[in-house]
């Protein structure tokens, strides 16, 4: 791999893509800076390596530290490095090379810790972690690219937000499969899921936890009857579907629509009464689609392999990101939440940038190797990762100049009495 830096990479990337253009003053006008791309190129380099600009600015010439925070807060918001993120998702899934990773329709979704200070809004004390901060939460393509970041508390269900990413993905990867860990095993998630079209297939765990329901009280099975326990006992209440259907398909649509968040009713289908029959329905519909792909999960070990390998790539998206987040030791600086947010928004531009330009100088190499006569299978190819660091230069370059300058003695000498000392 040719050896690179962060920046070079952020500028190519935007003459390549033209996603800084998404980025501008709110009203809309043309931006009124000399250099628009260079500066949302070293913006989104100092904000997606999370240093800050007044500590970036003593780095790089020709700007200050006011320039970077004013164009970063004026300029860019969620909405617009939403819309830059999914700029470069459709280049990647444009090139070849990523098909030796995946077809889009798969995504897997999972969180990681980030440190914040303690005294603001958002923060919480992690219970795993036993530090305050909160969850970058990633969905991440099965082509290695992340197609949605939110940020959230520690304390939060975070599969709570597993359709909600799904939903505000606004670029052309629309995937239809979501995999997840052992929080995206919920009656309520698999249920609005299976609702809205997704086929939800989290890593099972945990097996002697988790209970398969019958469909009828006369249901036995030759092989498997163990599984389900007691011969009567954990029936679906098909009747109960069959009367809130209507309700459940209206609820779904609301979600769809954007009507009413996914967040917001899951939380509340969480925390809701046994006695609610859209949640008892919820919850039933939940237990069905859980169940049968519980007996899926047991018996299609391509399937085990499949939901083990994404799981896998969306933990490698997360150290990735964060070896890219490198500035003020990783801990998040802004207190405000919604700085919080474009905190992480920048960081999966970034990190999403380097993805897209690693694949490219990996499908040059491939290239001067077929000219070279090699034989390449694309079965080689899908065994290597966009997530190379070895080759980049992440610190920049720092000037020699001074080595030649010999300085002038210096005095050991001080006017100062510390005998009273």
């Amino acid at each position: 791999m040719p050896e690179r830096s962060l920046m070079g990479i952020v500028a190519r990337t935007a003459y390549w893509v033209e996603w800084w253009r998404r980025f501008g003053p709110p009203s809309g006008n043309e931006p009124k800076l000399t250099d628009p791309l260079g500066r949302y190129v070293i913006v989104t380099f100092v904000k997606g390596t999370n240093m800050g600009p007044y500590e970036a600015a003593r780095h790089i010439p020709g700007v200050s530290g006011h320039e970077l925070s004013y164009v970063a807060n004026k300029h860019f918001s969620i909405v617009l490095l939403n819309e830059a993120v999914a700029d470069l998702v459709n280049a990647h899934a444009r090139l070849d090379i990523s098909q030796a990773w995946g077809d889009g329709t798969a995504v897997a979704a999972d969180g990681t810790h980030m440190d914040t200070y303690l005294d603001n809004l958002l923060s919480e004390t992690s219970v795993r972690y036993g530090k305050p901060g909160g969850i970058a939460y990633h969905h991440v393509s099965d082509t290695y690219i992340a197609l949605f970041t939110h940020f959230i508390p520690c304390g939060v269900w975070e599969a709570v937000y597993l359709i909600e990413g799904l939903l505000k993905n606004t670029s052309e990867v629309q995937p239809t499969t979501v995999h997840a860990d052992t929080q995206g095993q919920s009656f309520p998630v698999f249920a609005l899921a299976h609702l809205l079209g997704f086929d939800l297939m989290p890593r099972i765990r945990n097996w002697k936890e988790l209970t398969f329901y019958r469909p009828s009280t006369q249901s036995e099975y030759v092989h498997i009857d163990a599984l389900f326990g007691e011969p009567g006992k954990h029936v679906i209440d098909f009747d109960l579907i069959e009367s809130q259907f209507r309700h459940l398909m209206r609820v779904a649509v609301s979600v769809r629509e954007g009507t009413i968040s996914s967040s917001t009713l899951l939380k509340r289908l969480r925390s809701g009464s046994r006695k609610n029959a859209t949640y008892a329905a919820f919850r039933e519909v939940g237990r069905v689609i859980r169940s049968v792909q519980l007996l899926r999960y047991l018996s299609d070990a391509p399937l085990r392999r499949r939901v083990t390998a994404a799981t896998n790539k969306v933990e490698s998206f997360n150290r990735f990101s964060q070896w890219i987040g490198f500035g003020n030791r990783g801990v998040i600086a802004d207190n405000d939440p919604i700085e919080q947010e474009k905190a992480m928004k920048f960081n999966a531009l970034l990190t999403n940038a380097v993805i897209f330009h690693n694949a490219l100088d990996i499908a040059e190499i491939v290239r001067q190797l077929l000219e070279e006569g090699w034989e390449i299978d694309p079965e080689d190819l899908a065994h290597i990762s966009p997530y190379l660091t070895e080759h980049i230069n992440r610190f920049g370059e720092y000037s020699t100049h001074e080595l030649g300058i010999q300085p002038e003695a210096y005095d050991p000498k001080l006017d100062v009495d510390f005998t009273p000392l």
